[in-house]
């Protein structure tokens, strides 16, 4: 049995479907922050089965208690909803990463993908990376075959690149196996800061905007970048170990530098080893800053 149930559905032209989860590969929130951005308001096509999904000890439903008395659960959900960017039909696909079923979801995500006609297939993530605050966020890009990629993206590294998979990857793979055409824009963000990081989620958006051939409206994303911008260039300034390591940052993006697949993979395993909480210069840890 699917592992969807579908809504009634308005009509639907040519759409391009865009996923994003919350993972690991969702550093700063950056991707999951576009895909709500492009999904704000947009109708509900298909909610799926979070009991089949998910492992409620991991990802924990929340609850509210009002005046002392339990009053309403959130429980965690993957839906697809259907929104208009511009002239554009687009879908989302968004939510918390699954942590089961990861073959059946992708084969649903083909299904879907070809009952409401999807032209194209756009992942979204963001990976934490040796790169500067103070430096336009660079995106990684990934297609199915040469040619898909527009802009200012650089491919990934080339050669074998080999790093914990998630569930995105999966349904990217399946999506391209079905013959349906499948990039990835994956924004790099700095690895010494902590919670959301707008920045990155704006450039996901351009991308997405330059690729769709539609403006993408970023202002509320904008002032919410330009306030913790201001917060992170105070807390380098008084931290010359910060400084220092971020004005290094600088030198090699300067001097276009860009990271080898080693350098990627040793930014994902630290991270990854730290749980997603620390980060900074060689040699020792410290508070990431936020």
């Amino acid at each position: 049995m699917a592992l969807y149930r579908l809504q009634p559905a308005p009509e639907i032209s040519a759409p391009t479907l865009v996923a994003a989860f919350d993972s690991w590969v969702d550093a700063g929130s950056a991707s999951t922050t576009a895909a709500s951005e492009l999904a704000e308001g947009g109708t509900v096509l298909a909610t799926f089965d979070g009991d089949a999904l998910f492992d409620y000890r991991s990802r924990r439903p929340t609850l509210d208690i009002v005046d002392g008395r339990p009053k309403e659960l959130a429980w965690p959900e993957v839906t697809l909803r259907r929104s208009k960017i511009g002239q554009r039909d687009v879908l989302v696909l968004s939510g918390l990463e699954p942590d089961f079923r990861w073959r059946e979801l992708a084969a649903d995500a083909v299904e879907l993908a070809k009952r409401f006609g999807i032209v194209e297939w756009i992942s979204l993530g963001a990976i934490p990376a040796a790169v500067p605050h103070t430096r336009p966020v660079p995106i990684l890009g990934t297609s199915s075959k040469p040619g898909l990629l527009l802009g200012a993206v650089q491919p990934g590294p080339e050669g074998v690149l080999r790093v914990p998979s998630a569930a995105i990857s999966v349904l990217d793979m399946a999506i391209s196996e079905a013959g349906i055409p499948a990039v990835g824009y994956f924004a790099q963000v700095p690895h010494y800061i902590s919670g959301e990081y707008p920045a990155a989620a704006i450039e996901l958006l351009t991308a997405v905007g330059r690729h769709l051939g539609q403006d993408v409206p970023l202002e509320n994303l904008r002032e919410e970048a330009r306030e913790l911008r201001t917060r992170l260039d105070a807390a380098v300034a008084v931290d010359e170990k910060t400084r220092t390591y971020v004005e290094r940052l600088e030198s090699m993006v300067d001097e276009a530098r860009l990271p080898s697949g080693d350098d990627l993979i040793a930014d994902i395993e630290r991270f990854l080893r730290r749980g997603g909480t620390e980060g900074g210069p060689e040699g020792g840890s410290r508070e990431r800053l936020n």
